[in-house]
C-alpha cells in the first residue's frame, strides 16, 4: 500500500511540474520594441483646399510636419517612411511650382540617424504608407533592406511612367509584396495594416511598444486633426468611397486597441509622441 502511496505522489508531483511548463509557455513575454521618431521635412500649406472635396478649407493655410520613424525589434530594424528627398537639405525653404507647398528638409537621413546610435546599413525592412514625394525622400539609400510594400502599390509605383516621376523608389530591388495586413516580426508588436484610398496601396502601422497604450501611426489617411474629426477626403486622393471605409476601418480597430493615434503630418501629434517616448 506504502508502494501505492508513493506512487501516487510521484505521479502528482510530475504533473504539477508539466502544468507548470504550460503556464510558463503561456505568459511568454512580447518582444521589447523600440520607437524613434525623426523630422524628414518641413510643409507648409499655401492652399489648404487641395485637403478637401469642396471649399471647407478655402483660404486657409497650414503647417505640417514630415516625420518618419525608426522602429527598433530583437528579430530586426524597420524605417516607417523617408520624409523629403535630400536635395531640400537647403538653407531656405522651396516654393514647389504649383503654389500649394513650401518645403524644406533640416539634415541628411545618415546625420540624423546618427543621433540615435544608427546607421543606414543598420535596416531589416523598410517601409513607407505610400509613394508620395513627401513620404519617399530618401528611399533611395535603403536599397540593402526588405521594402514592404503592398502590390498594387508596387504595381503602380513600378510602372514606367512613374518611375521618372519617383526614382528614389526606382532603387528598391529586395521587395516583399503584399496583399493586406502583415505582422512584420510575428509577434503582433508591428503590424502593417492595409487602408486603402489616399493612394492605391496606402498603409498605416500599429506598434505594441509595452506602454500603457499602444501606438497607430496614420500615414496620410489623415493630415491633421480637423481632418480626422471632419472625416476630409483631400481632392487628390486615389479614391474617395476607399479612403471613407478606411477611415471607418481605422477608427473601429484604434477604439479596439485603445490605441494612441498619431497623425503623421501634425506638428501636435508630433510633440505629443515625443512626450509618450520619454516618458
Amino acid at each position: 500500500m506504502k508502494n501505492v502511496f508513493l506512487l501516487f505522489l510521484g505521479l502528482a508531483i510530475i504533473g504539477c511540474k508539466n502544468t507548470e511548463k504550460k503556464e510558463e509557455k503561456k505568459v511568454e513575454k512580447k518582444a521589447k520594441v523600440a520607437l524613434h521618431q525623426l523630422v524628414g521635412g518641413s510643409i507648409l500649406v499655401k492652399k489648404l483646399e487641395v485637403f478637401s472635396q469642396d471649399t471647407t478649407y478655402t483660404g486657409q493655410t497650414k503647417q505640417f510636419t514630415d516625420a518618419y520613424y525608426v522602429i527598433s525589434h530583437p528579430k530586426g530594424n524597420l524605417m516607417w517612411d523617408a520624409g523629403l528627398p535630400e536635395n531640400l537639405v537647403v538653407s531656405e525653404p522651396f516654393h514647389e511650382p504649383s503654389g500649394v507647398f513650401v518645403v524644406q528638409r533640416p539634415d541628411s537621413l545618415a546625420n540624423q540617424l546618427k543621433t540615435i546610435g544608427f546607421k543606414i546599413e543598420d535596416f531589416k525592412y523598410f517601409a513607407m504608407s505610400h509613394s508620395h514625394f513627401d513620404h519617399t525622400g530618401h528611399a533611395n539609400y535603403m536599397k540593402e533592406a526588405t521594402w514592404l510594400v503592398q502590390e498594387n502599390e508596387y504595381n503602380a509605383v513600378a510602372s514606367d511612367t512613374l518611375k521618372t516621376k519617383n526614382p528614389a523608389v526606382s532603387a528598391l530591388k529586395n521587395v516583399k509584396k503584399l496583399n493586406g495586413d502583415y505582422d512584420v516580426f510575428g509577434d503582433g508588436t508591428v503590424v502593417i495594416k492595409y487602408m486603402p484610398g489616399h493612394t492605391v496601396g496606402h498603409q498605416v502601422l500599429y506598434l505594441d511598444l509595452g506602454l500603457e497604450k499602444p501606438i497607430l501611426l496614420t500615414g496620410d489617411l489623415y493630415h491633421f486633426e480637423e481632418n480626422r474629426k471632419n472625416k476630409g477626403v483631400p481632392s487628390f486622393n486615389y479614391d474617395v468611397k476607399q479612403t471613407l471605409e478606411s477611415m471607418d476601418k481605422f477608427e473601429t480597430f484604434a477604439k479596439e486597441k485603445n490605441a494612441e493615434v498619431i497623425i503623421q503630418h501634425s506638428p501636435k501629434s508630433f510633440q505629443r509622441l515625443e512626450e509618450i517616448l520619454k516618458n
